[in-house]
């Protein structure tokens, strides 16, 4: 496979999940993205930081955001550190940080600083508040971010506390928000040979999340609120719905949807019903409809339901991740992927959703911890002044 991004040089300081996961994308695509690890700390702490090891300094957790990357130790603050660290993007096309907001300009990895070396360097800030406000030296994850921003107000059903999303969405969504900026800023440095800042954060991405709920409230005052059986927040009947064994998802989000509905399950005299004519009465009406259809539903299992409407309608069985992961569908579609590593030479990972010429990404696992010191520096130790300092194994 030609994978197109095939001759772009990143190199990167980052950690744990928002930098990681967007790189990942960037080195699944062929880019050669070098991970800048501190030799201090025993590099990323997503390394260790989970209970599924892998060897003596890794874990599945830092391989599942990881993959197709190289690994150099190098402490930047050290005087050894910063020429290597300048050696490596004298030819590089951009550099990533997903650091707090004050550590880019004190580290000196900003384009004011690094074009000096190299002029048509992009520089990447992912941070968690930004690095031009009162919040810049604050540190931040995901779910914080999820809760200020208002996330947690709209996730869940109304009767129970805030809840966020399971998995670290808005790390996962700030990531590729900040590789959309990175590579259309490539794209213009390799016209114009010069490069730029560009810069993202978690609470930003996590605001612009809102979507349409942030425009109603902007306009009209609106607060929207959490709505049982994870509904939509204007269309209806667009939720969970209980059938004889489980739940399944089912979403009329148009008027034609409706009516294949009411006419699939046996019921088309509810098209005619005045509660339920148009979207808005629907939606308006909706408690009423979910314990009409909930009690057409119950009469028989979640299989039925997805075999009689699923040629017709969007609808999906409600699945835990053990069922998602071994569905026939994802299989056959080639979503899990194994990825041998040295310690577990039969790990699987999930692989990455984009195909370029109907061919799935090829994956292999991070390097080991500074693994790629001789390759790209010529030495094992590039620090020279500071051993790796590893943790305990548990």
């Amino acid at each position: 496979m030609s994978l197109p991004l095939k001759g772009v040089k990143i190199v990167s300081i980052e950690q744990f999940g928002a930098g990681p996961y967007g790189t990942m994308f960037l080195a699944d695509l062929g880019a050669e993205v070098i991970k800048i690890e501190n030799p201090s700390t025993g590099g990323d702490p997503a390394r260790v930081g989970d209970h599924h090891k892998l060897g003596f300094a890794d874990s599945q957790y830092f391989q599942t955001w990881n993959t197709n990357k190289r690994s150099v130790l190098l402490d930047i603050k050290s005087v050894r550190g910063r020429q290597d660290f300048e050696d490596l993007i004298r030819d590089a096309d951009a550099v990533v940080n997903n650091l707090r907001g004050d550590q880019p300009k004190k580290l000196g990895i900003t384009y004011v600083e690094l074009s000096k070396i190299n002029p048509a360097i992009v520089c990447l800030h992912i941070s968690a508040y930004g690095r031009d406000n009162e919040r810049a030296a604050r540190p931040g994850y995901d779910f914080l971010m999820q809760a200020e921003a208002g996330l947690m107000s709209l996730t869940g059903d109304p009767d129970r506390s805030p809840a966020r999303f399971g998995p670290s969405i808005i790390d996962y969504m700030t990531g590729m928000t900040g590789m959309t900026g990175l590579l259309s800023a490539i794209i213009s440095s390799r016209t114009t040979g010069l490069g730029c800042d560009v810069d993202t954060s978690l609470y930003e991405v996590a605001l612009h999340q809102l979507g349409y709920a942030g425009t109603w409230y902007l306009n009209d005052g609106e607060i929207t609120g959490r709505l049982a059986r994870s509904s939509h927040f204007s269309v209806s009947p667009v939720q969970t719905f209980r059938a004889s064994d489980g739940w399944f998802f089912m979403m009329c989000m148009t008027d034609k949807f409706w009516t294949l509905m009411a006419e699939l399950i046996g019921h088309p005299e509810l098209v005619a019903d005045p509660a339920y004519r148009t979207l808005n009465e629907r939606f308006q009406n909706r408690d009423q409809l979910t314990e009409t259809l909930d009690a057409i539903f119950r009469e028989k299992p979640t299989k039925y339901w997805i075999d009689h409407l699923g040629q017709a309608l969007p609808v999906g069985p409600v699945y835990d991740v053990a069922q998602a992961l071994d569905n026939p569908f994802t299989r056959e579609i080639g979503m899990i992927q194994d990825v041998p590593h040295p310690e577990r030479p039969d790990l699987r990972l999930i692989a990455n959703p984009l195909r370029i010429n109907a061919l799935r990404l090829p994956q292999v696992v991070c390097s080991a911890l500074g693994a790629d010191n001789t390759a790209l520096l010529g030495k094992s130790d590039s620090d020279g002044e500071s051993k790796v300092k590893r943790p305990r194994p548990s």
